[in-house]
C-alpha cells in the first residue's frame, strides 16, 4: 500500500532522513520506534506532505501512485490520514462542521455527491458512542479548551469518521493516561481491516500492548536500523535502543 524508497529529507538545510526505505502492506499495522531526534515525526510529516520538509532524493508511493510532490489535500483525498503528536486547535470551527466539510471534500474528489445529512448524523452518533465523545464536545471549536486526552480522542474520532485507507499515528500515546490510551487504541482497533493499514510511531511499548503491531521497525539517525515482529518492541522496552543500534552497526 505504501512504499518509500531511498528517502532523503532536509529541513532548513539540516539532513533528517538519510536514505530511508519502508514498505507497508494492506491489512498490516507497522510500528516505528526510536530515540529522540531519529526522524520519526519527520517521516510522518513527509508522508502527509508537510511543506516545510524538503525531499532531496527518493520517492513515496501510495497504492502504486507517486505522491512525492502531491499537496496534503491530494494525499488526504487518496485516503491518507495523520494524527498529530500535538493536535492543533481551530477556533470558530466546530468539530461537526469540520468533519462534514472534510468528508464532502473527499467525496467530491471521487465524483460523489455530498453525504446525506441523516447518514452523517447516524455515523457520527455511532462513532461518538464508541469513543466516549459527547455532543457538547462536537459543538466546540476543534480541540479548543480540550485536555490532552480529549484532543487525542477527538483525532481518533475524526479518523473513525473519515475511514482512511492508511492512518499514521505520530506518538498518539503522548500525555495520555491509561483510560484515554485504551479508548484511543479501541478506536484504532475498530478500524483494522484487510484493506486498511496503520503506521504507529511511538517511544514506548505501552501503546503496543493495546494496538498489536504486525511489524516493528527501529529508526535511528534517519534510517531503519532493524525490523522484526512484535517481540522486538518488548526487547526494546527491556534493553533500550543502544544495543540494537550498536549490533546493527557492527
Amino acid at each position: 500500500m505504501l512504499k518509500i524508497e531511498n528517502l532523503h529529507v532536509e529541513i532548513d538545510g539540516k539532513k533528517i532522513l538519510k536514505g530511508l526505505n519502508l514498505e507497508i502492506e494492506k491489512g498490516k499495522v507497522h510500528a516505528i520506534m526510536g530515540p529522540n531526534g531519529s526522524g520519526k515525526s519527520t517521516l510522518s510529516y513527509v508522508i502527509a506532505g508537510h511543506p516545510n520538509y524538503e525531499v532531496t532524493e527518493g520517492k513515496i508511493w501510495f497504492e502504486g501512485e507517486d505522491i512525492t510532490e502531491m499537496d496534503p489535500h491530494e494525499r488526504s483525498a487518496l485516503g491518507l490520514f495523520l494524527a498529530f503528536q500535538y493536535p492543533v486547535e481551530i477556533p470558530g470551527v466546530n468539530t461537526t462542521n469540520f468533519l462534514k466539510t472534510a468528508i464532502n471534500s473527499i467525496r467530491k474528489s471521487k465524483g460523489q455527491d455530498d453525504i446525506e445529512p441523516l447518514e452523517f448524523l447516524k455515523m457520527q452518533k455511532k462513532k461518538m458512542v464508541e469513543l466516549g465523545m459527547t455532543a457538547e464536545m462536537l459543538k466546540r471549536g476543534v480541540n479548543v479548551g480540550f485536555s490532552g486526552g480529549e484532543k487525542k480522542r477527538n483525532e481518533t474520532f475524526q479518523m473513525s469518521m473519515l475511514e482512511p485507507k492508511m492512518a499514521i499515528l505520530d506518538e498518539t500515546d503522548s500525555g495520555l493516561d491509561i483510560d484515554a490510551l485504551k479508548t484511543v487504541a479501541n478506536g484504532v482497533n475498530n478500524l483494522r481491516s484487510d484493506d486498511k493499514a496503520f503506521l504507529v510511531i511511538t517511544h514506548y511499548q505501552r501503546l503496543l500492548d493495546y494496538i498489536k503491531p504486525d511489524v516493528v521497525h527501529i529508526l535511528a539517525d534517519g534510517v531503519i536500523k532493524l525490523t522484526g515482529g512484535a517481540e522486538l518492541a518488548l526487547e526494546l522496552e527491556e534493553k533500550g535502543y543502544a544495543d540494537f543500534i550498536k549490533t546493527e552497526a557492527a
